[in-house]
């Protein structure tokens, strides 16, 4: 059987698996950690604003396994918080073994603790006896030596770490979900094939962003916070003038939340922790306001100093995810452009996963048109990141430039019927469901 091999287990490794498992092949996932979907554990918003439009085009289009256990594992739905409408909180808690008892049903062989170090890769020979401009990538390359081969390859690392990348360009490892000192370095596979990485820009130029938001224990913060939480899933603290840091707006990954409000307040929202938005508050001056006098952060453990460092390693690639220069490899996720969250994961991973399958059967890539928000989101980042402006822009679904874009090309939708009938028109429903091998 033809097999596939994902490296990287996140949201978006996990949509590429199933894709291609479910058009046919045989999947290997590997994960470097013992835990599934990456820094999916830390996240946990869906839905919100454009990525509802977003979720609903991908079940039409046949995956809709993963946004149904994000669902099923919503601890509040249609809420609204600063600047976001309609979002959904999944349990973080919670989201992660549904995620893996779905992947090993369907018969993904899951394969933790297996970190790429390495490719082995050639070049073919054509026919007029010139050697092809683009590798072949036949086996990844473990830590310890074991070699997996594959007939093609999805890279979903995603653009953080390793350490040396948060020392350099943040505030030093912050011992994030991603655990680098425990589970080792990522590495990127497209630059050991041979493939040219982009690293993204903040507006004074810096490289990399700093991850959007933290977690805090909840029963760390006072009863009336935590029953606030429970029960509405949002709350809000202002803020005292001599703790606002506008600064630090800049820094985000997340654009979306880059709004004076996420300022001028502490925003928590409810995802079984208390999700702080915000990439690091000092301790300290946050134990200073009332209701977080007992403050502790969960994840990062250095969440009153700095956070993850992000868009470090994002690989060249066509409309249909396929990696430049490489012949056989797909990528997804963070790896694949400026991409900011899980429902961009999903997307992005379910695609080069289709993709992956169609280069087994020798069909022509997929590529979703621009009339469909995932579509355009795909070929909208790709075409901006020919420009230094686009190396500072992060697209989501959610806010910012991209979902000014949705709402201005009359993509936003939150009418299932109408999302569906969009996704039939273009002769996409149920792309994901149909076996190709």
């Amino acid at each position: 059987m033809y097999r596939v091999v994902v490296i990287g287990g996140g949201w978006s490794g996990c949509a590429a698996a199933l894709s291609a498992r479910k058009a046919g092949a045989d999947v290997v996932l590997l994960e470097k950690t013992d835990l599934l979907l990456g820094l999916g554990n830390v996240g946990g918003i869906m839905r919100n604003n454009g990525r509802f439009t977003a979720a609903e085009e991908n079940v039409a289009m046949g995956a809709h396994e993963l946004f149904e256990i994000t669902d099923r594992c919503s601890r509040h739905v249609n809420i609204d918080f600063p600047g976001h409408q309609h979002a959904s909180l999944y349990d973080v808690t919670k989201v992660e073994p549904c995620v893996r008892r779905l992947l090993r049903e369907k018969g993904v062989d899951i394969r933790l603790m297996a970190r790429a170090v390495d490719v082995v890769v050639r070049k073919r020979d054509m026919s007029d006896g010139k050697i092809a401009k683009e590798s072949i990538i036949e086996k990844i390359v473990l830590a310890g030596g074991e070699e997996v081969e594959g007939d093609v390859f999805v890279e979903t690392t995603g653009s953080t770490g390793p350490m040396g990348n948060c020392l350099t360009y943040g505030n030093g490892c912050c011992m994030c979900i991603l655990r680098c000192p425990a589970f080792g370095p990522r590495v990127s596979i497209s630059a050991k094939a041979g493939g040219s990485d982009i690293m993204g820009k903040r507006k004074d130029g810096s490289f990399g962003a700093f991850s959007g938001s933290g977690k805090l224990e909840k029963q760390s913060l006072s009863e009336e916070l935590q029953h606030k939480l429970n029960e509405t899933g949002v709350a809000v603290v202002p803020l005292p003038e001599k703790a606002i840091k506008r600064e630090k707006l800049d820094m985000k990954v997340c654009k979306q939340y880059a709004l004076n409000e996420y300022a001028e307040n502490i925003i928590l929202l409810d995802t079984g922790y208390a999700k702080i938005m915000t990439p690091f508050f000092d301790l300290d001056t946050l134990r200073q306001i009332p209701g977080f006098e007992n403050a502790r952060y969960a994840d990062p453990y250095a969440g009153g100093k700095g956070n993850s460092i992000r868009y470090l390693s994002v690989a060249e690639r066509d409309n249909g995810m396929k990696a430049s220069g490489i012949e056989n490899l797909f990528c997804g996720g963070e790896k694949s452009g400026l991409f900011v969250g899980h429902t961009e994961a999903i997307s992005t991973g379910s695609l080069a996963g289709h993709n992956a399958v169609r280069y087994l059967k020798g069909m022509k890539p997929l590529e979703l048109p621009v009339g469909i928000a995932v579509g355009d989101l795909i070929t909208f980042a790709n075409e901006n990141l020919a420009t230094e402006d686009g190396l500072m822009t992060r697209y989501t679904f959610a806010g910012a430039e991209y979902f000014n874009r949705m709402k201005d090309k009359g993509l936003y939708s939150v009418d299932r019927d109408e999302i569906a009938g969009r996704v039939k028109r273009y002769g996409l429903e149920n792309i994901y469901g149909e076996r190709m091998i």
